[in-house]
């Protein structure tokens, strides 16, 4: 049976401009899209949508598919196509998927379909669908423990994020330029914006944008979503500096950008948008407008209009401005709850996320409560100092942790990657000198070769305390 939702994407589809996809072929996308979602509704053995793990390293393929199988009413779970076995296994036993578009590492499973250049579907019953419903989207998201989960989405959520930022921007088409990974919230909704709005979208890659290979668009009429390190990859060729000072707005999230890094983007009047989300409420919930930041604002800006951020105490009491307490968060926007449980009916989703609004109503992020390192009595927080040491561009990464003192409770402790082989501990401690108050400076500093990150680029916490006590 055809339903109103299958209908409306492909309707969509159909209606997009030959050039909406920017260096791909569209014609192709749509070409695509139509084969697999024939051959996934016309298999005379599926009698329950099959559960699809996505995991296509190609951009054109990757949307096609997405596309198809969410007309298809299809669960979808956006894999990483680099993940290893170990991620792959854990995927596996949580999921249980019936097909997999794309590549992943195991052995074939003689009842996993795999589809690598052409769709095959066994004729057996697919896996009932879970108490999360068979029309969602699962995208991936890992906690600082390195263990894989999915956000349970549905065309509804992404749609009312997609609808946010149209209303906060003022803006009816969303032209987008995408160097971030689809499977990932910060990729897909880029795709989402363009999609839905009938705007265009361009993909490149971020390597070649950093050896100043860019894309033939004109940056007024598009918006680019980066990461703080790959802004400052960017910043370091005054000719790619400029070309960023030329989009529409460039949001940045995903990591908290240090004062530094701020102030060079402001150098360059670029126009930056610095944003709140994560992959619970599709992406940004607050977002900093860039007139407001060129004029000087470092926060996270205002809340878009499909959602509702307060600040709470340990108890649940909503605080007043200035006061820092837990982020919690109410949007239309919001997942559903993680694969395959959904959340309860409370009306706001708590986060570990430390923050305050100020007078002009805009959200500014302290750090995480629970990464919190109290030594001496005095609250540290890791992201302040780990912003502060990036700024000195004397290391090429860096994580502060907490390690138990018996004399001060907490010790704070640095784990990083140098820049080069001239950096030193007393550089380092010379160049933080003036910026942080003696207890935020950390008392022990590790070398390490590279930090512990999953495949999202989160740190893994539990494995930078085993480092750093070996070396304490």
């Amino acid at each position: 049976m055809v339903t109103n939702l299958t209908v409306n994407i492909l309707d969509i589809a159909a209606r997009l401009p030959d050039n909406w996809l920017i260096g791909c072929d569209s014609r192709e996308f749509s070409r695509i899209v139509d084969r697999l979602f024939q051959e996934i509704t016309q298999n005379p053995a599926q009698k329950t949508p099959p559960k699809i793990c996505l995991a296509e390293p190609e951009p054109v393929q990757f949307l096609a598919s997405f596309t198809a199988a969410r007309a298809a009413k299809c669960p979808i779970f956006l894999c990483n196509p680099n993940w290893v076995k170990q991620e792959w296994q854990q995927v596996f036993d949580l999921v249980q998927p019936d097909l997999i578009l794309g590549q992943y590492p195991l052995p074939n499973n003689p009842h996993i379909p795999v589809r690598e250049g052409g769709l095959r579907l066994y004729n057996r019953e697919f896996h009932s669908p879970t108490k999360s419903g068979s029309d969602t989207i699962m995208i991936p998201t890992g906690g600082s423990s390195g263990k894989i989960r999915f956000a349970i989405h549905t065309w509804e959520t992404l749609t009312a994020s997609v609808q946010g930022f149209q209303q906060y921007f003022q803006v009816n088409k969303i032209n987008s330029f995408c160097v971030l990974p689809l499977y990932h919230v910060s990729g897909l909704m880029q795709f989402m914006r363009s999609f839905t709005t009938a705007g265009k979208l361009a993909i490149g890659s971020f390597k070649a944008l950093e050896a100043g290979e860019k894309c033939d668009i004109e940056p007024e009429e598009f918006f680019i979503s980066l990461v703080p390190t790959q802004l400052q990859r960017l910043l370091q060729n005054p000719d790619t500096a400029n070309w960023l000072g030329r989009f529409r707005a460039v949001l940045l999230g995903g990591a908290p950008a240090w004062p530094e890094l701020l102030e060079t983007a402001r150098n360059y009047q670029i126009k930056l948008a610095p944003s709140y989300g994560m992959t619970e409420t599709a992406s940004q919930v607050a977002t900093l407008k860039p007139e407001d930041f060129l004029a000087g604002n470092n926060s996270s800006g205002q809340t878009l209009p499909h959602a509702k951020i307060t600040i709470r105490s340990a108890k649940g009491d909503i605080l007043c401005y200035n006061k820092i307490g837990n982020i919690a968060v109410n949007a239309k926007s919001l997942a559903l709850g993680y694969y395959p449980e959904q959340f309860g009916d409370g009306q706001y989703f708590q986060l570990d996320d430390l923050g305050f609004f100020d007078k002009n109503n805009c959200l500014n992020i302290v750090g995480r409560s629970s990464d919190k390192i109290i030594t001496g009595g005095e609250n540290v927080f890791p992201a302040e100092v780990e912003a502060v040491v990036r700024s000195t561009n004397l290391v090429a990464d860096i994580a502060v942790i907490g390690l138990p003192d018996k004399d001060w409770g907490q010790v704070v402790t640095a784990i990083y990657v140098p820049a080069n082989s001239e950096v030193t501990v007393k550089n380092l401690q010379a160049a933080i000198e003036d910026k942080l108050s003696k207890f935020k400076r950390p008392k022990y500093w590790v070398i390490v070769e590279q930090l512990p990150r999953n495949s999202q680029g989160k740190v893994n916490r539990e494995q930078l305390q085993e480092i750093a006590i070996k070396y304490q």
